[in-house]
Order: structure tokens, then C-alpha cells, then sequence
């Protein structure tokens, strides 16, 4: 069997696995917007790893920043430039958590000058906060994706003015 044959084999398995997770996370409760900007980077076959920088905006009005990478294990080949990712946030409750944790989910981009791909995640504390595409991917570059992703986030100060 081939790697391109097995890579896309463990696709589809990582898909299945979400797919109830994303179910569990509809019946939660939606508590805001989480925006991140993802470095440019370069995959190298079976995985990549790139940084991002993200914010979180409540439906209360609040925000919260967050630093962090995004790790893929699976075909991943080609360059991208910097991308933005943005997910609906739901949690078990309306009171909002730290979203500070591993998130880990199935992914699929193809990006030929501008590209698009989805990202469903689940994690945080207790593998009880769900991030679901709100936008899909928007980035430039050529690149074909698809396998596991984990992004893992850590509170972060809020960015200096330019």
C-alpha cells in the first residue's frame, strides 16, 4: 500500500472519530469567535508545524489573546503564505472557560494560488470545547493537505498597538 493511499486511509478514520465529537458540540452552547492567523510554512510530506496568532472576541464583548502552533500529521505537501482560520467557539455552558489546550481534529486543504479547507477541532479543558468552522481556510500558495491536525493554544498578552 502505498504512503499517499495510507495517508488518505487515516484521513478518513480521523473524520469518523470527529464526526461524533462535532455532534456533542452542537448541543453546547456558542460563546464567541476565535480568529487566528497562521504563519506561512512549508509541508514536508507526512506533517508541518506552523505558528499562530490568534484572538478570541465573547459574545459578551470581551477579548482574550492566544499564541500557539498548529501541527498536521498526514500528506501535507507543498508552501503556503500566511493564512487566517476562524471557528465558532461552543462550550458545555454559557460561562466561558480559558481555551488554553490541545485541540485535535480532521483537516483537508488543496490550495493551487488560492486555496480553501475545513477544520474541526475538539479539546481545550477536559475535551469539552469544540471549534467548528466558521469560515473555511483562506490562504495562498500550492499546497494539497489532509490527516490530523492539533493546534495547541496558550494565553498570550494583548499585542502592542502599531
Amino acid at each position: 500500500m502505498s504512503n499517499l493511499h495510507k495517508a488518505l486511509i487515516a484521513a478518513v478514520v480521523s473524520v469518523a472519530a470527529v464526526l461524533p465529537m462535532a455532534t456533542t458540540a452542537q448541543a453546547a452552547v456558542k460563546t464567541g469567535v476565535l480568529t487566528c492567523h497562521v504563519s506561512a510554512g512549508v509541508g514536508l510530506i507526512f506533517g508541518s508545524r506552523r505558528n499562530v496568532e490568534c484572538e478570541y472576541r465573547s459574545r459578551r464583548g470581551t477579548t482574550e489573546f492566544y499564541n500557539g502552533r498548529i501541527d498536521r500529521v498526514g500528506l501535507d505537501v507543498g508552501v503556503t503564505r500566511n493564512s487566517v482560520i476562524v471557528w465558532n467557539v461552543f462550550e458545555p455552558t454559557r460561562r466561558h472557560g480559558d481555551l488554553s489546550g490541545r485541540y485535535t481534529g480532521a483537516t483537508a486543504q488543496a490550495t493551487v494560488g488560492v486555496g480553501l479547507g475545513a477544520n474541526i477541532l475538539v479539546g481545550g479543558g477536559e475535551n469539552s470545547i469544540a471549534l467548528q468552522p466558521l469560515s473555511v481556510t483562506a490562504q495562498t500558495g500550492l499546497n494539497l493537505a489532509a490527516g490530523v491536525s492539533s493546534l495547541h493554544l496558550t494565553r498570550a498578552k494583548a499585542p502592542a498597538r502599531r
